[in-house]
């Protein structure tokens, strides 16, 4: 039996101030953000009816919305009472919750400073990003030829619709070469990340990860750094080059869809799912379960 489709469930999405039932929650097919990519969103994850980190990724969302240029008519407190409220009235305890602030209908055209600006959020239960298998084995990915825009040349701060376009196409080719996922390069040619999720490396006992300066600083890095330095693990973030993959023993992928997911092979190169990688894929899944919302 397949899943059904996201237009079409049974239960409740918050939209601009209320609950609605699922199906009903629709916007125009002249909405800003359909033609011109006017959105920010988050995704987060609820583990036992509490939605892990939910202020940071609310005032993320929030920051997000002004590198685009518009402000979010609800409060970082507003916005955390809306995912709660939407949990609750799905009756979930363990599921993604994804907000979403986007650019409306009113202005038709590149300018947009009369539309009016939506939110809702909506969650459903999803389990492992990748798989259950891929806990075990470890990821397969691609080398995308797309890579991460100079922070000129984009709000690469921001979490925005827009820049995961290139995402979908690295992706894409990625599933039809027979791979998991991708890891794309940013515009020097450096390591930067995976499609939609942080990624580290292991060696000698220490971990490595790419400096962001042009992609998301991720809730879950930040996270698993944390935990990683609590432990007396050494975290360094450099700037890391494609050349230097074959030095490396372990790989894993981060972010609030992934967890902590490990990486088994990128292009050419192998790794292992090691004990470093397990050590902190445990810490992560007890400390999100124990820490406050």
């Amino acid at each position: 039996m397949t899943d059904p489709t996201y237009d079409d469930r049974d239960g409740f999405i918050w939209l601009d101030g209320s609950l609605v039932p699922w199906r009903d929650a629709r916007v125009h097919v002249l909405t800003h953000a359909l033609h011109y990519a006017s959105a920010v969103f988050e995704g987060q994850r609820a583990y036992g009816g509490r939605i892990f980190a939910l202020t940071r990724h609310s005032e993320r969302l929030v920051r997000s919305a002004e590198l685009l240029g518009f402000r979010i008519p609800w409060t970082v407190a507003e916005i955390d009472a809306a995912c709660r409220a939407t949990l609750a009235a799905n009756g979930l305890a363990d599921a993604y919750v994804r907000p979403i602030a986007w650019r409306g209908s009113e202005q038709m055209g590149v300018a947009a400073q009369r539309t009016r600006i939506h939110l809702a959020v909506a969650c459903w239960p999803w389990g492992a990003y990748f798989g259950e298998d891929a806990l075990e084995r470890g990821l397969r990915l691609d080398i995308s030829p797309w890579r991460r825009p100079a922070p000129w040349t984009a709000p690469t701060a921001s979490k925005a619709a827009g820049l995961y376009m290139i995402c979908t196409l690295a992706k894409h080719r990625a599933a039809d070469r027979g791979y998991d996922d991708a890891l794309m390069l940013d515009w020097r040619g450096q390591v930067a990340e995976a499609t939609g999720a942080n990624i580290f490396f292991v060696r000698d006992g220490r971990l490595h990860t790419p400096t962001p300066d042009c992609f998301l600083d991720g809730i879950t890095r930040q996270t698993v750094m944390a935990l990683a330095r609590a432990r007396g693990i050494e975290v360094i973030e450099r700037a890391i080059w494609p050349e230097e993959l074959s030095d490396f023993e372990e790989c894993f992928l981060t972010g609030s869809a992934a967890e902590v997911t490990p990486v088994g092979e990128i292009g050419p190169w192998r790794f292992r799912v090691g004990a470093l990688t397990r050590t902190l894929m445990a810490a992560y899944a007890a400390h999100v379960r124990e820490a406050p919302a």
